[in-house]
């Protein structure tokens, strides 16, 4: 990150406070020029700080984005198992209760 921190007294390149005369006017265009290539430096140097970030953010949105993706892959695919369990577990209860009734028929333990 930029060691320049924006200030508004860093972004001040012009004092319009004072009257200038003919001959100091090159001396205050020159100060005001450089006051204002400073000024932009730091701009600058903040704006490709923010771009390095804001493209490190994009990169880390990617990667979570995709991560994410592959979650609710998963999270599908345990719901379709979960849900072949179930009804596993329900159509082998059903064939057990049937042979439970069929076994007590056979043997006269049933209660018709």
């Amino acid at each position: 990150m930029s060691d320049m921190k924006l200030t508004n007294e860093k972004m001040l390149t012009f004092d319009g406070h004072a009257k200038v005369g003919t001959f100091s006017a090159a001396g205050k265009l020159t100060e005001f020029g450089q006051k204002q290539n400073a000024a932009n430096e730091a701009l600058a140097g903040n704006i490709n700080d923010l771009i390095v970030r804001v493209c490190a953010l994009e990169e880390k949105q990617l990667k979570n984005e995709d991560i994410m993706r592959r979650v609710a892959e998963e999270l599908g695919a345990f719901k379709k198992e979960l849900d072949r369990i179930r009804l596993s577990e329900k159509l082998n209860s059903g064939a057990i209760e049937r042979l439970d009734h069929a076994m007590r028929l056979v043997t006269g333990d049933g209660d018709d």
